[in-house]
Order: structure tokens, then C-alpha cells, then sequence
């Protein structure tokens, strides 16, 4: 599939119609993960909430995933540490990498800030492809993103 800006703006009005601020934050989770997978058939979408000093497994849409990640560990929890997202084309290549599938050969992580511009969540998206994420994919997902920053 080839992700457009007019992709990523049907994709943030179909989230925006998802999101209901009177449901469970988790919820909100677990529908926009479910509908970037499926609109962007990734292998695996997914946040992690920052509980703590350590990253722990929230709403997920793919195959199981390391339930916890230290601050400062692999992408995800290099992405917490740096307040800021990463786009790995070799998960290989990416020092400390975290493997939590095999499968998984490319990386994007995005960081989601609460109202006092702490980091609360990871969000991850693994593909089984090299190379598959860009520049346009994180201002894309991060247009997303916000619709849940605005629930923090």
C-alpha cells in the first residue's frame, strides 16, 4: 500500500469518528490500533504506557510482545528517553534492539505527551519489511496521535 498525506488525512478523520472521550482511555487505544492496522496492514501497532521507569504493554493489534521495556532500551524505550520518534530501516543495525519477534525488520516508534509535556505513551509500529517507514508516515501517524493527546 502506498501511504499518501491523503491517506493519512482519511486515516485521522476515520480516527477522529473512532475516539469517544466518554469510554475508557484503553478503548480509544485499542480502536485506533486496530484501525492503523488495518487500514496500513503493519504487522504490528501497538503503545506502550510509560508505569513507572519502565515501558508496559497497552492496546495492541498483532502477534504477542515484550510486556515490559526499561527507559533508555531498544527503540521504544530510546524514543522515551530522547522524547522523540525514530524510524529504524534495519532493526538489526539498531543497537540494543529489543527482538520481540523475528519477524519484525523495521521500526517506527512515536512518543504521545500528557498536558505536561511528559511522555505517557510509545507508540510502535513494526513491519516485516526493510526500510518500510518515512518521513511522511510519522507526520502522518503523529496528526493521528494527537486525538489522544487531546484525551490526556
Amino acid at each position: 500500500m502506498t501511504r499518501t498525506p491523503k491517506t493519512y488525512d482519511d486515516l485521522y478523520a476515520e480516527a477522529k469518528g473512532l475516539i469517544d472521550i466518554e469510554v475508557p482511555l484503553f478503548t480509544n487505544l485499542a480502536n485506533l490500533t486496530a484501525l492503523i492496522k488495518l487500514r496500513c496492514q503493519w504487522f504490528w501497532v501497538g503503545f506502550y504506557e510509560v508505569i513507572n521507569n519502565e515501558l508496559v504493554l497497552s492496546a495492541f493489534q498483532g502477534p504477542p510482545a515484550c510486556v515490559k521495556i526499561p527507559f533508555g532500551k531498544g527503540v521504544c524505550g530510546q524514543s522515551w528517553k530522547l522524547k522523540e520518534s525514530i524510524i529504524v530501516d534495519n532493526v538489526n543495525e539498531f543497537e540494543g534492539h529489543i527482538a520481540c519477534n523475528e519477524a519484525s525488520k523495521s521500526e517506527i516508534v512515536i512518543p504521545i505527551y500528557d498536558n505536561n509535556q511528559r511522555v505517557k505513551f510509545i507508540f510502535d509500529i513494526d513491519h516485516t519489511n526493510y526500510g518500510e517507514f518515512k518521513l511522511q508516515d510519522k507526520v502522518g501517524l503523529k496528526k493521528c496521535l494527537t486525538l489522544i493527546e487531546e484525551l490526556l
